[in-house]
């Protein structure tokens, strides 16, 4: 019964996420409740395991957010240009790029390091795994709804 509790969850929420990542307007915070509901079903966190680990989890991914946003500020919205710009701004922004992937790489070490300091090594994995699932899930249903809505069209 408990296993079947499960399923019934994770598929409701992967069907919630569909509907929230087809919106135009893209509503990261819905998708963001989702993603911890998700892991939260696949760790099996205890509840002292997560009062430890959300704080940790959280900072993580604010973090990661900013760092995208800083590349996408910095990099990205200048690569679009690339054309216009001299060698010498093309190889500063080059490392600008490389400089914040070791950034991000240092985030993700550290996260690591204190996420298998809260829960265990095994739950550790299994939420690296488990981020990864639902990425893809999430990316799945993104277009199997983007090609209902395309084969709809005149």
């Amino acid at each position: 019964m408990n296993r079947l509790k499960k399923i019934v969850v994770t598929m409701v929420l992967l069907l919630a996420s569909v509907q929230f990542y087809a919106q135009k307007s893209h509503d990261y915070d819905k998708i963001k409740t989702l993603k911890i509901a998700y892991l939260t079903e696949r760790l099996n966190l205890s509840s002292k395991e997560a009062q430890a680990f959300w704080p940790i989890y959280n900072e993580y991914e604010d973090k990661r957010g900013a760092l995208k946003e800083k590349e996408y500020n910095q990099i990205r919205s200048k690569v679009k240009e690339s054309e216009k710009l001299s060698e010498k701004e093309a190889n500063s922004i080059i490392e600008l790029f490389l400089k914040i992937e070791q950034e991000e790489e240092d985030i993700r070490k550290d996260f690591i390091k204190k996420a298998a300091g809260v829960i265990t090594a095994k739950k550790t994995l299994l939420l690296l795994r488990s981020e990864e699932e639902f990425k893809r899930q999430l990316i799945r249903k993104y277009h199997q709804k983007r090609d209902e809505g395309g084969r709809n069209m005149p």
